[in-house]
């Protein structure tokens, strides 16, 4: 794969010769008038040539739908920008279609690798106030599963069997970008791919490194999310033929090529991560409407952990209330959710180092072998906590977090039946251990900490010394970044629990064997 060529070039093939009749967007149903003459992808590897555009209103100056990169056999001049002006930007394509005057404009900044245009980002085109209405989107250009498919009840059946909204949200804009200057969606497939599913503070999602990228990220669990992540996208793209089988009697008078013949793994993977990272997740809508693409959305806003605004649903429209003040060319941020910085990533290539919902999960587990096993799992059942219970540890948070753990862990150190007994008996989560349970149960979980901590091939400070340097290369930076602020969380949680262990009134106590201790993973 080719990271240097535009994101959705690489996944949505060129037009094929076969005649689109209408310019204006249709539901999914009515694409099923595209005949393709061969189901091979090499079919669909030919592009049409660079286009360019100018900066106006901030234009999106992609090179969509073209196989070339930045520097376009060195034709980056006014014959790049002449073209440009056949299709206009982004905002005024908005204008022409629907969208009211509004108080943003297209701004671009560099990019972090030098082969890619620069992105382009939404920024105040004058000062705002707290309250203030940024744009206001008519539903008319806003992507969603009741538009592409047509139908609310069809898009509510496809998305509660197998296939997810993001899947069928990709396969649109597939089958969309085939009709290349033709479809009423082209310059905002454009941005889509000048973005290159990256937002203005990212790098490409990790889901499409390369695994010798993907070893930036090791001993940090992110790895393993994104490895079954791209199982899952495998298993999403396995279950395209679903739109083809179940709507298929809506199709009979257009018949089109089945999904999987039509595109290849690679394609919609990198077709899916595009759509990830712009999808907006509307409040208060129906099934059909709750995932939502939208011009003048992310990727082209920043994502804040710390922001409070969201892009909402009203009547018609989908608008952008900031919830601070701007001056004239800020950039503008929207609220990316209570999401950890692993999810961040994964999701949108970035992580927010003032994260206050970033998190590391501990997950603890009864000893199956236990004889008391299903007393204990009883008790715990009892208390709110399951078998196999995960601890949420909170950035910040680490000391509430140990001490949300511990009484979960004593209960799996009880021995005696008759302790059992009486913690059954009791009403509350306290299980009574002996000095040398709770050292040894300590040990256990500083053992943990360092176990975790040793699982990464590099220390703090070897990141801190790696951050210094300004010419990281940014997926190694934004990976160090991660692991950085994991590896502060864990540090902490060990710290705490050794504070705990000086704690004991008698330190000459040796931990007990524990034959039936929990688990700690």
């Amino acid at each position: 794969m080719e990271l240097s060529r535009p994101l959705l070039h690489t996944f949505l093939p060129s037009p094929s010769p076969s005649y689109f009749s209408s310019s204006s967007h249709r539901p999914l149903l009515l694409l099923s008038k595209v005949y393709v003459s061969s189901p091979r992808i090499s079919h669909f590897s030919s592009s049409f040539s660079p286009i360019h555009r100018r900066n106006v209103c901030s234009a999106s100056s992609s090179e969509t739908l073209v196989a070339g990169s930045l520097k376009e056999n060195g034709k980056t001049g006014e014959a790049a920008k002449k073209k440009d002006d056949e299709f206009g930007d982004l905002k005024a394509w908005m204008h022409d279609n629907g969208l009211p005057s509004c108080k943003v404009i297209l701004q671009e900044k560099p990019s972090h690798d030098k082969n890619h245009r620069p992105i382009h980002y939404v920024a105040a085109s004058e000062d705002l106030e707290v309250g203030d209405v940024a744009f206001s989107v008519p539903n008319s250009l806003v992507v969603t599963l009741e538009r592409v498919l047509g139908n609310e009840t069809v898009a509510e059946l496809l998305t509660t069997n197998k296939l997810s909204e993001l899947a069928c949200l990709a396969l649109y804009l597939m089958y969309e970008k085939k009709q290349g200057k033709k479809s009423f969606w082209y310059p905002y497939i454009r941005e889509l791919d000048r973005q290159r599913g990256r937002g203005q503070l990212a790098v490409e999602s990790p889901l499409l490194w390369s695994e010798d990228e993907l070893d930036y990220l090791s001993g940090s669990p992110t790895k393993k999310e994104v490895l079954e992540r791209a199982e899952g996208i495998k298993k999403e793209y396995n279950e395209l033929d679903t739109v083809w089988f179940m709507a298929g009697s809506l199709f009979q008078q257009y018949p089109y090529d089945i999904p999987t013949e039509a595109f290849s793994f690679e394609i919609f993977k990198q077709a899916f991560v595009a759509v990830q990272s712009c999808v907006v997740h509307l409040q208060k809508v129906s099934l059909a409407r709750r995932f939502a693409l939208v011009p003048l959305g992310p990727p082209l806003l920043a994502y804040r952990s710390n922001c409070k605004a969201m892009l909402t649903a009203v009547d018609g429209a989908v608008e952008l209330v900031v919830d601070r003040p701007y001056k004239g060319g800020e950039s503008i941020a929207v609220w990316c959710g209570p999401q950890p910085n692993s999810k961040l990533l994964l999701n949108y290539g970035f992580v927010d180092e003032d994260n206050r919902y970033d998190r590391l999960v501990v997950e603890a587990a009864l000893n199956t072998e236990d004889p008391q096993y299903q007393d204990k799992r009883m008790v715990a059942q009892r208390n709110g906590r399951l078998s196999i219970q995960a601890f949420n540890v909170y950035a910040g948070k680490e000391k509430e977090a140990v001490l949300d753990m511990l009484p979960y862990l004593r209960l799996g150190y009880v021995t005696h039946p008759s302790e059992m007994q009486s913690v059954i008996s009791s009403q509350g989560p306290v299980c009574p251990v002996s000095p040398c349970m709770e050292r040894a149960m300590l040990d256990q979980v500083a053992d943990y900490f360092k176990r975790r901590l040793a699982g990464y091939p590099t220390t703090l400070s070897e990141d801190e010394f790696l951050l210094a340097d300004g010419n990281l290369n940014p997926k190694k930076r934004v990976a160090t970044q991660l692991v950085r602020l994991e590896k502060k969380i864990l540090h902490s949680c060990l710290e705490v629990t050794i504070d705990f262990i000086n704690q004991l009134p008698d330190h000459t106590v040796s931990p007990c064997p524990a034959p039936y201790a929990p688990l700690l993973r």
